[in-house]
């Protein structure tokens, strides 16, 4: 199938996200529930390829070093996770130490519940209830 601009691209695969840590993102991955399926070295010097997954997912972020000489900077990534329970969700990972909102916001239909959490370089990452 091609798409109507012709380019041949057909879903997204990976969200790369800069991480200065690696060992320590993927520890946090890890944490809230993602798996890691590739941590393999490229380009020499010590550096790694990381993705990590929701388990049921398709999609992934891959954890990379930023460029050498640029800092990271934490910012809303726009990944959005989904959870069939948001209360549950929260709970759980408020209960693991990560760095959640205080509550789940609740804006009423066709808004889902959501929260926000922040990994550990204070990248932004929200949580949504899909049924």
């Amino acid at each position: 199938m091609t798409t109507k601009a012709g380019t041949g691209i057909r879903q997204i695969s990976l969200v790369c996200v800069p991480t200065p840590d690696q060992d320590k993102a993927i520890e946090f991955y890890e944490s809230v529930g993602f798996e890691k399926r590739t941590d393999t070295p490229f380009f020499g010097g010590g550096y790694r390829w990381v993705e990590v997954y929701p388990p049921e997912g398709t999609a992934g972020i891959a954890l990379a070093p930023p460029r050498p000489g640029t800092d990271v900077e934490p910012v809303e990534t726009g990944i959005t996770l989904t959870t069939a329970n948001i209360d549950a969700t929260h709970a759980a990972l408020q209960s693991r130490g990560v760095d959640v909102d205080a509550e789940v916001s609740r804006m009423g239909d066709p808004v889902p519940p959501m929260f926000w959490l922040r990994d550990p370089s204070g990248h932004s990452l929200m949580v949504v209830q899909q049924p």
